[in-house]
């Protein structure tokens, strides 16, 4: 890449992409302003589903306009799924922005992102301990992803099925530093303490454990209202309400199968191969299974906590590996991820580059 000074290199970078970014977040923002004040003078239910529908149908199409893999699929996951999904609960008055004190700001940061705020605390009441153990605990977890990253150079001198252990590994510490930073910047611009994304999903005990209470909570927040209990209140009817919980958790899983294979279209925009409904049917139907299991032994039998998450862990990794990963593959995401990997740090050089040779470097040494 030829030699570039900071004001050429910003017009690159910002050229294509990052401005499509720019502007469809923009448009996000814009949205959402116009949902936080309509909210407010039209009654819940159908009135305020009409006046919501084109922003819910916007927010489908807007991941369309860009073709990054770390910005697209990201946008993706925030507006098409996360927004909406909170959009459809505001409808109806439920979910974190029916909160008739919020301001827009925090209404904008609460409908976009994945993320939960608890509410202010005093600086007495902040544990310090907690928050340093969450930033060595992210800190651990970008070397290994930036380790990984380095030993993908040496990947025709390691077996195939463990690289694809690596992606999977990859996958989580890429999910969580990502989504750990969009948490530590609405920490910092709105001043309240927001929960995990994630709770240690390694040492999941157990489907129910996996799936409900540590991988991606958010989403799991924003399936339980708008899926898992209008079901479950439906099934209370049909079946009772000690078999209605199954059918109730089979929708909710069908569900994020259906928005999973969305985010793989903005991906890869590929038609979709089911596989990874397949792979989200499979484990509602175990979980299903567990749960009725769990029902009927009750606490007189129960495996002992290593070896459970041992069991959990691999049987996500290897269903993972069976139905899930393959079709990230068929995207090339793997490829992508690298190729945007060298170009940021390109950019990075560049910039470096270009501050080294400035004017204002030179009289400085001067």
């Amino acid at each position: 890449m030829e030699k570039r000074d900071i004001k050429s290199v910003i017009i690159y970078w910002m050229d294509g992409e990052i401005s499509n970014f720019i502007k469809v977040w923009i448009s996000v923002y814009i949205s959402l302003s116009y949902c936080y004040f309509a909210g407010k003078i039209v009654q819940k239910g159908m009135p305020r589903f009409l006046i919501f529908l084109p922003v819910i149908c916007l927010f489908l199409i807007l991941p369309l306009k860009l073709h990054s893999l770390h910005l697209g699929v990201t946008t993706a996951f925030f507006i098409a799924w996360l927004s909406n999904f909170k959009l459809l609960m505001f409808i109806f008055d439920k979910g974190p922005l029916s909160d008739p004190s919020l301001s827009l700001p925090r209404f904008l940061a609460l409908a976009c992102l994945p993320i939960r705020i608890q509410g202010q605390k005093s600086s007495s009441q902040k544990s310090p301990k907690k928050g340093q153990k969450s930033t060595l605990n992210c800190a651990i977890k970008g070397v290994l992803l930036a380790s990984m990253i380095k030993l993908y150079d040496y990947s025709d001198q390691i077996h195939p099925f463990i690289i694809w252990i690596l992606y999977c590994f990859h996958i989580y510490f890429a999910l969580e530093i990502i989504l750990a930073i969009v948490a530590t910047m609405a920490r910092v611009l709105l001043g309240a303490e927001l929960e995990p994304t994630f709770n240690e999903p390694l040492l999941s005990t157990s489907l129910q454990d996996f799936w409900g209470r540590r991988w991606n909570i958010m989403v799991t927040r924003t399936l339980r209202p708008t899926v898992y209990e209008p079901v479950h209140k439906f099934s209370v009817k049909l079946l009772g309400r000690k078999l209605a919980p199954l059918p109730a958790v089979l929708a909710t899983f069908i569900v994020s199968a259906l928005m999973h294979e969305l985010i793989f279209y903005y991906m890869g925009r590929t038609r979709p191969t089911w596989r990874v409904t397949w792979f989200f049917l499979l484990h509602g139907v175990c979980l299903v299974v567990e749960v009725i299991v769990k029902k009927v032994v009750k606490d007189r039998w129960r495996l002992p906590r290593f070896l459970a998450t041992v069991l959990v862990v691999g049987f996500v990794m290897v269903t993972g590996l069976w139905l899930f990963l393959p079709e990230m593959l068929r995207t090339k995401a793997d490829l992508r991820g690298f190729e945007e990997y060298a170009a940021l740090g390109a950019f990075v050089k560049d910039v470096t580059r270009a501050l080294v040779s400035s004017p204002l470097t030179n009289v400085t040494r001067i």
